[in-house]
Parts: C-alpha cells; structure tokens; sequence
C-alpha cells in the first residue's frame, strides 16, 4: 500500500464543484514539491477516495478542506489544519507548505465525542468556520430534497397555477399527484436542516434530537431561520448531556444513546423550541414580508444586493445565504426572488465563455477550454466555474463579475419573471413564466461581465508582452510575444547541435531510456565513461522526477567525467512511464549534461528550458516537430 506523506478531506455544501477543485489545487501543490497526497472527497455522490486507517496512521500531517463534516475525530493525534473549502482551492500551495514545514500547527487532541464543537480551535480552524460547517452540513442533506420537491411542484404547474386545487376547472388527478409529493418534499427541508446541523455537532445522538425539534420549528412556522436555529440548540443540548453523564459506567453507554439522550434531548431542546417559536416566527414573517416588498417597491436595490452577494463567493457563505433565501420564499410560494438568485448565479460562468471567445489571444489554452465548458455549467445553474477566472486577478475579475450578475437580477426582478424550480438553470425554462426573456436577461448580464473580463484580461496581456523578465532579475522591454523571447538562442548554441538530436527511440522504461543518452553522450564525445553517466542520471531521479509535464522529461547529469557541457534531444518511439508531475507518460526527453568543475552553468540551461515548456504553444511545436532540423530550428 501507498505512504502517503499527506492525508486531507475535502467537502463543500452541494458537493459539486468546490469538492472537486480542492482537491485538485491540492493534488497539484503536492506534485511541484514531489510529495505524495491522497484527498478523500465529500461530493454529492458520496464519499469518495475514502481514507483507510493505515493510511491516517502513516500520514505526517492532515489538510481538511471543507464547508461540510468530515469526521475529524479521525485524526486524532495528527497535525491537523481546518479550513474552507475556498481556501483549500485559492491557497492549496501554501497549505501544502504549512502542512510540512510548520512546527506550530498542534496535534489534533480530539474531543472524546465525535463532532463536538470543542474540536474548533484544536484543529486549527476559527470558531465562526465551524459554525458556518455546522449550517453548511444541514444545507448540503437539505439542497437535494428542495431541488426534487421544487421541480415536481413546478411541474404540476403545466396542467395550471390551480390544477391540483380538486374544486377548481383546471384540476387533474397526476398534477394532483405530483404537487403533493413535490409539497411533502418541500416540507422536509426545515426538520433536515435542523437534523444534520445536529448531526455535525454531536453525531447520531444530535441527529434524533435534530429532527425532533426541526419538527417542531416546521409546525410552528420558523422557516429555515428556526431550522438553523433549532440545529444548533439539538446540537449543543446533547454535548450538554454527553458531559453530564460522562461519568456514568460504560456499561450504560447503549442506555445513554437509545434512552436517556433522545428522550432528555427531545424534551429539553423541544420544549425550549416551542416558547422561541413565536418571537422566531415573527422574525421570519418580518424579513419575507420586507424581500417581498423590496421585489415590487425597489426591484432595482433588490436586484443590486442579490448580484452581488451572488456574485462575491460563487457558491460560498454569502452566496449561499441569498440562495437558502430564495429556497425558504420558494417554499412559501414566491418564485420571484429565486428568479433573480438564479440569473445572478448563472451569470458568471456564461461570462467567462463569452470573455475568451471575445479575446482568445489574451487566455491560455487551458483557460478557453474551461470557458466553454462554463457556457455548459452556468447553463445548469453550477456557478463554481467562474472561480478560477475570478481567483487570477480578483481585484477586478469580482466586481465584473457583480455588475453582469446585478444587472440580470435587476432585469428579472423588474419584469417580474418568476422560476418556480429552486435549481436547474436552463433545464427548468418550460417551468418560468416568461423564459425567453429570462435567457435574454441572464445573456445581456453574462455579456456585459464578459466584456469587462476580456478587457482586463487584454490590458494584463499587453502588460506581460511588454515586459520581460532577464536571467538577473532586470526587466527590459520587448516587441514580440514573450514565448519567442523566454529563452535566449545563444544560450543554446553553445551547447547544443543537430547531431545531437535522436528520432524514433526504442526503449521500454524510464532506466533503459538512461542508459541510451549515457551512451549517446559517449558516442559524441561530450564523456568519457558510460557507466559514470548513467549512474549519475539515475542518482539524479531518486531526489526527484525529471518528468514535467505534457510528455516531456529533463534529466540531467553533472561528473567529472563529462568534458563539456551539452543538451540532448530524445523523441521515443513509445511514451514510457516516468513518474512525472501530471501522472503521464513520457515521450519527449531534453537532457543536459555538465562537467563537475562548473557549479552553475547547468541552472541557466535548466531554468531557460523551463521557462520555454511552460509555454503552450512552444510545446505544441515541439511535440509536432518530426525532424531534426525543424527541432533544431525551435531553439534558435
């Protein structure tokens, strides 16, 4: 089985996107330091990549990433670091580093009762963190029944807005059907909500007392505001009693967890639940009637604060707060105000497709492939993949991204549209009242971020041609794009030659591909013993893979041995494994060798090679190149 150095947990609300971005951001700061990782994932799916015992156990510290309870009583007795799910994406390098440098972080202590919220501070997250896990454990079991009951009900809307009304003209039995399974569903979001908030704090015992008194908050009409609420006092009522009986023999623990704890817990944080009912209900009553209010007297402010809480965190804290809102009135029958939280949220993504089909030149390759797959995420409402673009230059990137997302809210709160299905995106148009104007809102948002994303982007790319950035640090100006510039030509032409080129290479590993450079720097003058060489490449390896990315490898050998410095060019027949930074195979090999006297020499070839494969399009070149002279040509 795999060591792994690093063990972490990644989880956010809906399990869609962030879940998997983390992981990712993780994954790949672990691979540029050559550190092996393993992420478990929390998604919607369930959990995947679980992490076993021996795992946790041989682990040197533990990254939790997550918006969501991962289990972290685990990890009892490791390094641990707690954080959002966004911060495991936007700060994945520097966790990475913490993780393996930090001799501060403390060793995770646990709590002795599996979720309390005691383990806060110990494991190196803010008390408010936890909270928001807390809340976003609810809201994660709770999305998926509001989204299934909100389209059922949307659906019994086809035959008529009165069809499941039996005294009404327009009544129809399967309509009938599908809005009570749609309405039960519903009504399930308040008691679920409240019993994973439970849940997340104290476990299975907080879980019962959980949907108790969400139970309790539904019949007196609380709404979600109750639902959090009564989460957190089921929660913390168990923890309460958990420390009042923790003397008791553990012989009792089945009676403590099957009878005292539901029956005590229910008692207390109900009857609690039931005299906050009223002031709670009030509060509810007050805040939908101003939303609603808002919607007819000020459309315009409404639409503003709904884009840009929509678009400030793209499925965070406060992203999610106008979201759970639109989900409570969508469930007392408003379907204006999610339609406004639906335009905003599906913005953003559409944004960044419309930005690089707008200015392809100023975005990499792999950014306009993530473009274009946005115009199909925001079409189903997943506004995540809009992170990446707002996270390279979020100074200016975020608030493009607020005016495009406020003006297709506004738009739709103006013209009063209303979505009926709380997700969904496009897939939900039959169910909107008018949804050929609703896409026209939505694309008039998307194109007016997307022209403000395109020109941004436009000034950071005239900005990166103009400067460049010299092996001494200076900087100095040029006219031509920085891929023809990175590296200098005649740093290659003193070590470099065409017959110094290899085509259609037959070799079947890493080891074997070693042994045919020794001896081709052997046949070409360049040292004098094979057997040194090679020993030298594979020392090499065994501190850290050459293999970088895209096919390519760089490996290099420094001896006394070799006479002069020289770079070689390996094209295999066959891609061999190689233990490279992406996990690919290897096709493509450009080795260096150095004589022992010269200590620096072999960093220069190293560095500007480097900054040449960075470049997409150099790459690209590369591989397409099928003769020696048209690879010779490439670095001159």
């Amino acid at each position: 089985m795999t060591k792994y150095q690093i063990i972490a947990a990644t989880g956010c609300p809906t399990g869609i996107a962030h879940t998997y971005m983390a992981q990712e951001a993780l994954e790949q700061a672990a691979k540029k330091i050559g550190v092996s990782i393993k992420v478990e994932t929390h998604g919607q799916s369930g959990i995947e990549h679980a992490l076993t015992q021996q795992e946790i156990d041989e682990a040197d510290g533990v990254i939790i990433a997550a918006d969501k309870d991962v289990n972290p009583e685990r990890f009892v007795g490791k390094k641990m670091i707690n954080v959002s799910v966004t911060k495991g994406m936007k700060d994945a390098d520097q966790l990475v580093n913490q993780i393996l440098n930090d001799q501060s972080i403390p060793v995770y202590q646990g709590t002795g009762e599996k979720g309390s919220a005691e383990s806060a501070s110990i494991s190196g997250g803010s008390f408010w963190h936890q909270l928001y896990v807390y809340v976003m454990n609810g809201v994660s079991h709770m999305l998926p029944l509001v989204v299934a009951g909100g389209v059922l009900l949307a659906v019994s809307f086809f035959w008529g807005i009165n069809s499941a009304d039996p005294k009404s003209a327009e009544y129809n039995q399967f309509a009938f059907q599908l809005n009570s399974i749609g309405s039960l569903t519903m009504g399930l979001m308040v008691p679920v909500l409240c019993a994973y908030i439970a849940e997340a704090i104290a476990k299975r015992s907080g879980l019962i007392v959980g949907f108790a008194t969400g139970m309790i908050a539904l019949t007196n009409g609380t709404g979600f505001l109750g639902g959090i609420l009564g989460g957190f006092l089921a929660g913390y009522t168990v923890l309460l009693l958990q420390k009042a009986f923790k003397k008791l023999p553990k012989s009792l623990d089945g009676l403590k967890a099957i009878f005292l704890f539901p029956v005590l817990g229910v008692l207390i944080s109900g009857l609690i639940m039931w005299y906050l009912s009223t002031p709670m209900q009030n509060i509810n009553e007050g805040m939908m009637n101003f939303l609603k209010g808002m919607e007819n007297s000020s459309p315009i402010l409404l639409g503003i604060v709904v884009g840009i809480m929509c678009a400030s965190d793209f499925g965070g804290p406060i992203n999610k707060a106008a979201y759970l809102t639109g989900t409570a009135l969508l469930a007392q029958g408003n379907y204006f105000f999610m339609a406004g939280v639906s335009a905003a949220c599906i913005a953003p993504p559409l944004a960044t497709g419309f930005a690089v089909l707008m200015n392809k030149k100023a975005y990499s390759s792999k950014e306009r492939s993530a473009g274009y797959v946005n115009f199909l995420l925001g079409s189903t409402h997943i506004t995540e993949g809009a992170i990446p673009f707002a996270a390279k230059n979020p100074l200016l990137n975020i608030p493009a991204f607020m005016i495009g997302s406020a003006v297709a809210a506004t738009l739709t709160y103006i013209t009063k549209i209303s979505v009926p299905a709380p997700h969904g995106g496009f897939i939900v148009l039959p169910l909107v009242n008018h949804p050929m104007l609703w896409v026209v809102w939505i694309v008039i948002g998307a194109l007016i971020s997307g022209v403000l994303l395109a020109l941004i982007a436009e000034k950071q790319y005239k900005k990166d041609q103009t400067l460049l950035v010299t092996n001494n640090g200076q900087s100095m100006a040029v006219d031509q794009p920085v891929e023809t510039t990175t590296a200098k030509a005649h740093v290659f032409e003193a070590i470099f030659d065409q017959q110094n080129i290899e085509l259609g290479v037959k070799v079947d590993s890493k080891e074997a591909a070693l042994q045919y450079l020794a001896k081709m720097v052997v046949e070409k003058g360049y040292a004098s013993d094979q057997q040194e060489v090679e020993k030298k490449y594979l020392f090499r390896e065994t501190e850290s893979s050459t293999g970088m990315e895209h096919g390519i490898a760089i490996p290099h050998a420094q001896s006394a041995t070799i006479n002069k410095s020289g770079m070689f060019i390996v094209k295999l027949a066959e891609p061999i494994e190689w233990g490279s930074l992406d996990g690919g195979k290897i096709d493509t090999l450009i080795s260096f060798i150095i004589p022992d006297q010269d200590n620096q020499e072999h960093l220069k070839y190293l560095s500007d090679v480097s900054k040449l494969l960075v470049h997409e399009q150099f790459v690209a070149e590369l591989k397409a190149a099928q003769t020696k002279t048209a690879i010779f040509k490439l670095f001159q």
